[in-house]
């Protein structure tokens, strides 16, 4: 079996290759050991973004096309496979991308050219749902800023004061918008503070948001009641700017609203002016509209902003978990068993 591995500085060659054969149970140049060509990526030392017509990619068509050869099976993270990467590999049967959803793939062309898309759902959880809370209890209790403050030099000891001081997760009622793998998890921990958790999705399940210890609620309820409002939805039309000035305005004065899920899902534009103005009490970014934010973005000098460079999900063990899960899918195609997480069911029906 021919295979690229078509790694990054994250979720690396070394861990594609070594993952998959330890599904095969196979070692380097030994009995069905497959013949591997390795690709390295630039992400995210390079910020990933649009190639041709897939998004969030990195690389180009160009090496793509040059490294895919004959390869029957491809297995990456960010490599950009469009149309002409099809078009250009008509012996590929099987991409397995490490995400929680193929957005670097043309879902449309691959179906066409009878290869079957799989993808890694739930493999940073873990990191993301930790890091959430992280930023809820940051942005609560001054954690970032003051630390800020005090490395340039200015010891704010009016934090302490009555006015000024933070909140407890205890007793805080805070709103989940999104009950995925990630916010399901956020749920629990929350709930282990003593934080009394609402969620909106209306895809989830209103009996296991309840068995969490959370109360499902629709959005303008939950966004009135919440001191605190973190998102975890996924972004598709429907989400897009689900967060604009108006629901803004149903937010308690004074709240945090945190957003470490996708950048689209809030109107970035009505913020600046909601911080200044008391509105929000404080903000905190893992994702933005557009990654990397430019150097006269609004929210540079807005207060109270928390901004971290899309790390929610970046630990070591997210890179080795989704390397194993699209490794399993590599063993499923090997022994012909049906694929656990195909994002083109249609494919079968070629």
């Amino acid at each position: 079996m021919r295979i690229l591995a078509a790694g990054d500085e994250f979720v690396g060659t070394g861990l594609l290759t070594g993952a998959v054969r330890q599904e095969l149970g196979t070692v380097p140049g030994g009995p069905g050991d497959p013949e591997f060509t390795e690709l390295g990526l630039p992400w995210p030392i390079e910020p990933f973004g649009p190639v041709g017509n897939v998004q969030e990619a990195s690389g180009t068509e160009e090496r793509m096309i040059e490294a895919i050869a004959d390869a029957e099976v491809a297995v990456t993270q960010m490599a950009p496979f469009t149309e002409k990467v099809f078009t250009a590999a008509p012996h590929l049967r099987l991409v397995a991308v490490c995400r929680g959803g193929p957005v670097n793939v043309d879902l449309d062309a691959a179906t066409a050219a009878g290869v079957a898309v799989t993808y890694a759902p739930g493999r940073n959880a873990a990191a993301a749902a930790e890091f959430a809370v992280g930023m809820i209890l940051a942005a609560m209790r001054r954690i970032a800023t003051s630390s800020a403050e005090l490395l340039a030099g200015t010891w704010r000891g009016d934090y302490y004061a009555y006015a000024n001081a933070g909140v407890e997760l205890d007793g805080t009622t805070v709103g989940l918008v999104g009950y995925g793998a990630i916010g399901s998890r956020v749920a629990r921990v929350l709930v282990a503070f003593g934080a009394r958790v609402l969620v909106s999705d209306p895809f989830a399940n209103p009996a296991r948001i309840t068995d969490d210890g959370a109360e499902p609620v629709e959005l303008e309820d939950l966004l009135r009641r919440s001191a605190v409002v973190s998102l975890h939805a996924r972004l598709t039309e429907q989400t897009r700017h689900l967060i604009d000035a108006d629901r803004l305005a149903l937010m308690p004065e004074g709240a945090v609203l945190v957003n470490t899920a996708r950048g689209g899902l809030m109107d970035y534009a009505p913020l600046p002016e909601a911080l200044r103005s008391g509105r929000l009490g404080a903000l905190a970014l893992d994702v933005y509209d557009v990654e990397p934010p430019p150097a006269d973005w609004a929210l540079r000098d807005a207060p109270n902003v928390i901004a971290t460079p899309h790390l929610a999900g970046a630990s070591r063990q997210t890179a080795e978990r989704a390397a194993h899960i699209v490794a399993a899918e590599v063993g499923r195609y090997d022994r012909g068993e049906a694929l656990a997480f195909l994002a083109n069911p249609a494919v079968l029906d070629r």
